[in-house]
C-alpha cells in the first residue's frame, strides 16, 4: 500500500512538473512572437496627399503598453493557479547591453612639429551623470563613459561677465600640475552673457519622447514625465509645446499648444505609455516636421529627445542616425537629448548624435538632476547665444616642449577648420561656462612624446622672434552669432608665468580635481602619482560657496570610488 501511494504521489509531482514544462514553453513561444512581431506582407508603398500626411500626423493617438514576457518564476505561478502582478519598476533587462564609443585619450604632441591644437567647445554634461550612477550603485564606471570634459563642464565657475562686443568672456590661468610636478597646467575658461529673463524670445519646442517597451521601468518613462513636467513651470505665454511619441510608428500626441495649458500638455504626457518597438528615425523626422510648422523666426526652435538610445527599427544605425541629424539641423532648429536608464542605455549613439544636432546632452540619473537641468540652468541649456564655436592654440616652441589637451577627444578638429565656416562645432547657451585644460611640458623636460619621422623635402624653422617674445601661446576663438553663417574671431595671447599652486583661482584647482579624477577612473597613463587624497584635498580647498552642494557631492563620489578601488 505504501508503495503504490508513493508511486501515486511521484506520478502526480511528474504530472505537474510536466504542466509547468509546457506552459513555460508556451510562454516563450509568445515571447519569441512578440519580439520577432508580425511579419507583414510586401506592399508596394503609395504616395501620400499633403493633406492626407497631416491629417494622419494630427489625428495620431499616445501608443499603448503591450503586454511583456513574463520569466520563469511568473510562468511557475501560473501553473499553480496563481496570477503574477508584474510591476513596472521589476521590468528591466536581464542583459547588460548598454554601449560606450571607444575613447583614444589625447597624448603629448611635440609643439615643433605639432604646434597647433583645434577642437569644439562642448557644454554635455551626460558624462558626469552616467558616472554618478554607476558609483551610486556601488559599481566602477566603464573607462570608455569617463569623458572628462564633459565632467569638468558639469560644474559652474566663476568667470567675469562678457562687457565688450562678444557674447562671452576669455579668462585664462596657469599653474603647476598637481599630477606631474614636472609640468605645468593651463587653464581656459569662457563665460557666456546672460540674457535679459524678462524678455526672452518664444520659445517653439517638440518633446520627443522614446515610450518604447524598452522605457517602461521607473527610472525611464516615470522619471522622464516627471522631468518634463518640471520644465513646464519655467516657460511663459508665449513658449508652445508639442509632443511627439515614437514606438514602431511615429505619432503626434499634442500638437503645438501654449505652456500655459499645462492641464492639457501634463494629460497628454500622463497618458504616454511604453510598448513596442522603437523606430527612433521616424520620430526625428516628425519631430523636426512638427518644429518646423511652428518655427519661430526669432525664436528658440529646439527638439528635446528623450530616450535611453536603443533604437531598433527603420534608421536605427548610428551613421544613418547622424546624418539625418545633420541634414534636419540646417533648418535653424537646436536638438537636446535627455538619457534615461540603464541595462541598455546607448551612450555612444546619442553622444554622436548630439554633437552632429547643434545640441546638447544631459542623462538625468535622478529628479535632482532633472531640476538642475530644467530649473537652475534652463536659460543656459535652452538658449543658445553663440553657434560654431571653435578653439585654436598655437604654442611658443621656446616656452613649450610638448603640450596635451586634457579630454576633447570626440571634439578634437583638423587645423584647416578652423578657418571654414561650413565646419560644424559645439554651442554656446546663455550664461554658460566653458572650461578646458592643456598639460604642458616645459623646454628641456622630457615631453613623453612620441618623436616624428624625418622630412625629405622639408625642414621646420623657429622664428627668431619666438624665443625673443614672454608669450608661451596665442588663443584664438571663432563663433557665428545667432542668425549669422560668418564667424568672428577673438584672439588673445597668454604669457610664460605660472602662479604658486596655493594661490591659483577656485576655478582652476576644482578643475584640476575633477581633471584628476576622471584619470583616475579612466586609470589613464598620464595620471601619474595622483591619489584619491589629491584629488579630495584640492576639490575641498576649492569647494566655494556658490556651488557647495554640487561639489560637495563630487567629493563623496570620490570617498565612494576609493573604497570601490581597493
Amino acid at each position: 500500500m505504501k508503495t503504490t501511494r508513493a508511486t501515486s504521489k511521484s506520478t502526480t509531482i511528474s504530472l505537474l512538473f510536466l504542466i509547468m514544462v509546457i506552459s513555460f514553453a508556451i510562454q516563450l513561444t509568445g515571447c519569441a512572437k512578440e519580439i520577432a512581431g508580425p511579419v507583414p506582407a510586401a506592399k508596394e508603398k503609395q504616395p501620400e496627399s499633403e493633406s492626407l500626411a497631416e491629417k494622419k500626423l494630427l489625428d495620431s493617438k499616445p501608443l499603448v503598453t503591450e503586454p511583456a514576457c513574463m520569466a520563469a518564476p511568473e510562468v511557475a505561478l501560473m501553473a499553480s493557479g496563481q496570477r503574477p502582478v508584474i510591476q513596472q519598476s521589476e521590468m528591466v533587462p536581464v542583459l547588460n547591453t548598454e554601449e560606450y564609443d571607444r575613447i583614444r585619450e589625447n597624448t603629448f604632441k611635440d609643439t615643433v612639429q605639432n604646434p597647433l591644437s583645434t577642437f569644439s567647445i562642448d557644454v554635455d554634461t551626460a558624462s558626469y551623470s552616467n558616472v554618478r550612477r554607476y558609483l551610486n550603485m556601488n559599481q566602477i564606471p566603464p573607462k570608455d563613459a569617463v569623458r572628462i570634459e564633459e565632467m569638468i563642464n558639469y560644474f559652474s565657475y566663476d568667470y567675469p561677465d562678457p562687457a565688450g562686443e562678444h557674447p562671452f568672456s576669455i579668462t585664462t590661468e596657469t599653474g603647476p600640475c598637481p599630477w606631474n610636478n614636472q609640468n605645468r597646467l593651463v587653464h581656459i575658461g569662457l563665460q557666456g552673457k546672460k540674457l535679459d529673463y524678462e524678455h526672452l524670445n518664444p520659445a517653439n519646442l517638440v518633446f520627443l519622447i522614446d515610450s518604447s517597451g524598452s522605457m517602461q521601468a521607473s527610472n525611464k518613462l516615470p522619471l522622464l514625465k516627471k522631468s518634463l513636467k518640471l520644465l513646464l513651470n519655467e516657460l511663459g505665454e508665449k513658449d508652445r509645446i508639442a509632443i511627439v511619441a515614437y514606438a514602431g510608428s511615429a505619432g503626434l500626441v499634442l500638437p503645438a499648444t501654449p505652456a500655459t495649458q499645462k492641464d492639457r500638455i501634463i494629460a497628454a504626457l500622463d497618458g504616454l505609455t511604453a510598448g513596442g518597438f522603437t523606430a527612433g528615425g521616424e520620430g526625428i523626422r516628425l519631430a523636426y516636421d512638427i518644429a518646423k510648422r511652428n518655427l519661430i523666426s526669432t525664436g528658440n526652435n529646439r527638439v528635446i529627445l528623450a530616450t535611453d538610445g536603443d533604437f531598433n527599427v527603420g534608421v536605427s544605425s548610428t551613421s544613418e542616425l547622424v546624418r539625418l541629424i545633420e541634414e534636419k539641423r540646417k533648418d535653424g532648429i537646436y536638438l537636446t537629448i535627455l538619457g534615461f536608464g540603464m541595462g541598455n542605455y546607448k551612450d555612444g549613439r546619442m553622444e554622436q548624435i548630439s554633437n552632429a544636432g547643434n545640441g546638447n546632452y544631459f542623462y538625468i540619473d535622478t529628479i535632482r538632476e532633472a531640476e538642475k537641468v530644467f530649473v537652475r540652468e534652463m536659460r543656459a541649456n535652452m538658449f543658445t547665444i553663440a553657434g560654431d564655436v571653435k578653439i585654436q592654440v598655437e604654442f611658443n616652441p621656446t616656452k613649450v616642449a610638448a603640450w596635451r589637451l586634457i579630454g576633447y577627444e570626440n571634439r578634437v578638429m583638423a587645423k584647416e577648420d578652423f578657418v571654414d565656416d561650413s565646419k560644424d562645432a559645439g554651442e554656446l547657451g546663455a550664461g554658460h561656462t566653458v572650461t578646458a585644460l592643456y598639460e604642458i611640458v616645459p623646454p628641456d623636460a622630457k615631453t613623453g612624446a612620441s618623436p616624428p619621422a624625418p622630412l625629405k623635402y622639408q625642414e621646420t624653422r623657429i622664428k627668431a622672434e619666438a624665443s625673443q617674445s614672454n608669450e608661451m601661446m596665442n588663443i584664438k576663438l571663432r563663433y557665428k552669432p545667432i542668425g549669422h553663417d560668418t564667424s568672428r574671431l577673438i584672439e588673445r595671447t597668454l604669457n610664460d608665468e605660472t602662479t604658486p599652486l596655493v594661490k591659483t583661482s577656485q576655478n582652476y584647482r576644482f578643475s584640476a580635481a575633477v581633471a584628476g579624477f576622471g584619470m583616475l577612473l579612466r586609470d589613464s597613463e598620464f595620471k601619474g602619482n595622483l591619489t584619491d587624497t589629491d584629488v579630495i584635498g584640492l576639490a575641498t580647498d576649492a569647494k566655494g560657496h556658490s556651488q557647495s552642494a554640487d561639489r560637495s557631492e563630487f567629493i563623496q563620489l570620490v570617498k565612494t570610488w576609493a573604497l570601490l578601488a581597493k
